[in-house]
């Protein structure tokens, strides 16, 4: 059977490795090894986009960002940043043939910011050609054909974000809606987030090249579920306040902050578990409600600070009431003395049933 000759270079490893012979101080041998390792080039696309993702990503503790940009992402596979308008060292005509060199080879497009599409798409313009501007929506749609994945990374890609909020007068919409209009079929992942969690692009990326795109379970929205399942409702610190209808009133009370306008019951993200800046913090522990930014639906146009239905039913219809006033006893709706009654009816027909059945003993000892 043939052999290829990464598998052979893997066997000789493993190999080496079981007899402790150290391969690597031989430098021809340390080349070989070298050249088998498979390098992904990524296309970072800046967009319409505060660049607050790529902030994120460089803030990545484990791997660090210099992990990323030099060692192997995976045994095997190293990542190259062939273009990424933040972190990279030309520019000008220098960083536009850096991209045109890469889209002639397999890659994957990350894609930051939202795209516009009004007037031509001509509110974001990336590079020239021909003295004049290259529009966002051309470079996507161009290089969304070619690559053999796309990642949305953020909000604004994914969804639209806040580019596309209220009015839109520059048509921003997110990376699928552009490819659905264009008949793109290329598949793409979508990574929301305001700003999204270094942890959730080195994860996705790594699925991505272990299995490919197909690999990666997303639900509806396009999301991984492997970060994108969990209602941040349901690992909120909070929760215990909510289910026992405590509800701060005003910034800085130390409870559930539903009523100031949370979007935990409707947002879906591992923020509690990941938390950012490193694991130290996420915007609860800050004291500041849930944006829901991982939502379709953000900026939640006239509710950013207002409630949101709970499962399509909104409190009390399901949940403990929201009261204003702490101090105030809760007040006992028909529903929870309905409640009450049935169960109290439920105790007494158990006391009744036993009381005959102990009187039948006492006059059987008798």
């Amino acid at each position: 059977m043939p052999i290829s000759r990464r598998r052979f270079l893997q066997f000789t490893a493993s190999g080496a490795a079981v007899l402790g012979v150290s391969l690597f101080g031989n430098p021809l041998l340390r080349k070989a090894f070298a050249s088998a390792i498979q390098e992904t080039p990524i296309i970072w696309l800046a967009a319409g986009a505060c660049s607050g993702c790529s902030v994120s990503l460089l803030n990545s503790l484990s791997p660090r960002i210099q992990d990323v940009l030099l060692d192997q992402i995976l045994p095997g596979h190293h990542l190259e940043l062939a273009f990424h308008p933040t972190v990279m060292a030309a520019s000008g005509d220098l960083a536009m043939q850096a991209m045109y060199d890469t889209e002639e080879k397999p890659f994957i497009l990350v894609v930051e910011g939202s795209i516009t599409t009004a007037d031509g798409g001509r509110h974001c313009e990336i590079g020239e050609k021909d003295g004049h501007g290259i529009t966002s929506l051309e470079h996507v749609t161009r290089l969304g054909r070619k690559a053999k994945a796309v990642i949305a990374i953020g909000s604004c890609a994914a969804f639209g974000g806040i580019p596309a909020a209220n009015m839109n007068p520059t048509g921003s919409k997110g990376v699928m809606a552009v490819f659905k209009e264009q008949g793109i079929v290329t598949p793409t992942i979508n990574l929301p987030g305001c700003a999204v969690h270094p942890d959730w692009f080195i994860g996705t990326v790594a699925a991505v090249l272990l299995g490919g795109p197909e690999s990666v379970k997303v639900d509806a929205q396009g999301r991984p579920e492997m970060f994108y399942q969990k209602l941040i409702h349901d690992n909120c610190p909070l929760r215990g306040h909510f289910d026992a209808g405590r509800f701060a009133e005003k910034f800085g009370d130390p409870y559930c902050l539903y009523k100031l306008g949370c979007k935990g019951p409707v947002a879906h993200a591992n923020c509690p578990e990941k938390r950012f800046n490193s694991g130290t913090n996420w915007c609860i522990d800050n004291g500041h409600p849930c944006q829901g930014c991982v939502e379709p639906e953000y900026p939640f146009d006239q509710t950013m600070w207002g409630t949101v239905p709970i499962k399509d039913a909104t409190p009390p219809s399901l949940y403990p009431p929201i009261v204003t006033d702490l101090k105030k006893s809760v007040d006992v709706t028909p529903a929870y003395a309905a409640l009450a009654g049935v169960a109290a009816g439920v105790v007494g027909a158990q006391v009744l049933k036993k009381k005959p059945a102990r009187h039948e003993d006492s006059e059987g000892k008798e």
